[in-house]
C-alpha cells in the first residue's frame, strides 16, 4: 500500500486600494490554471460585455436575500444600493477538493471572511494586501489611466488612505512596484503557502 501527500486548497484573498495594481495582477494570475476564481453574486444588472457566470452571477434581490438567509454567502455587502456576495458552497467544495481559490475583495469583505466560523475557510485562509508605494504614486497611476475626473481621483485617494490602515490585518503585504515584480512576489507567497506542513495530509492509496 502506497502513501501519498495530498493538500487542502488555499483561499487566497486579495485586497488593494483602487489603482494599486490589483486588477492587472489578478488578470495575469487568471491566465494560468493555478486557481479557481470565485465569481460573486450581485443584484445589479450586467454591464455591456459582462457574461453571467464569468464576471458575476446575476440574480434578483429576492433570490439574493433567500441565499443570504440560508447562510449561503461567505461574505456579503451592499454597494451603491446593490447587493454583492461570495458563494460559500463553491468555495468550500473547491478547498475540500484541494483546489486553490482566488478572491478579489475589499478590506471590509476580507474582515468578514476572517470572522467566518467555517473551519474549512479559516484553515485555508491566506490574505494578501497590495500596497501602493505611496499615495503620490497612486495619484500618478490614477491620473495616467484617465478613467476618473479630478474629483473622483481625490475621492479614491481618500478611500485608499483609509483602506491602507488595514494592511496589518493581512498575513502578507506586497508593496507594489511593477506588474512583473508584483506577480513574482505573489507567486513566492503562493509557493510558500503550498509547502506549509499544516496544509498537507498523508493518505493511503
Amino acid at each position: 500500500m502506497s502513501r501519498t501527500f495530498r493538500r487542502h486548497g488555499i483561499l487566497f484573498v486579495v485586497s488593494a486600494p483602487s489603482g494599486a495594481g490589483k486588477t492587472t495582477l489578478l488578470a495575469s494570475l487568471r491566465q494560468t490554471p493555478d486557481f479557481t476564481y470565485s465569481v460573486s453574486c450581485t443584484t445589479r444588472a450586467p454591464r455591456p460585455g459582462e457574461v453571467d457566470g464569468e464576471d458575476y452571477h446575476f440574480i434578483n434581490r429576492e433570490e439574493f436575500e433567500r441565499r443570504r438567509e440560508n447562510g449561503q454567502f461567505l461574505e456579503h455587502a451592499k454597494v451603491h444600493g446593490q447587493l454583492y456576495g461570495t458563494p460559500l458552497g463553491s468555495v468550500s467544495a473547491s478547498l475540500s477538493a484541494g483546489v486553490d481559490v482566488l478572491i478579489d475583495i475589499d478590506t471590509a469583505g476580507a474582515a468578514l471572511i476572517r470572522a467566518s466560523r467555517d473551519p474549512v475557510v479559516i484553515e485555508a485562509l491566506c490574505d494578501i494586501f497590495i500596497m501602493p508605494p505611496s499615495l503620490e504614486e497612486l495619484r500618478k497611476r490614477l491620473l495616467k489611466r484617465g478613467t476618473e475626473t479630478d474629483d473622483q481621483v481625490e475621492i479614491r485617494l481618500r478611500n485608499a488612505a483609509e483602506e491602507q490602515q488595514a494592511w496589518h490585518d493581512y498575513r502578507y503585504t506586497i508593496i507594489s512596484t511593477s506588474t512583473e515584480e508584483d506577480l513574482l512576489k505573489f507567486r513566492s507567497i503562493m509557493r510558500a503557502e503550498r509547502y506549509l506542513s499544516k496544509r498537507l495530509r498523508l493518505e493511503n492509496d
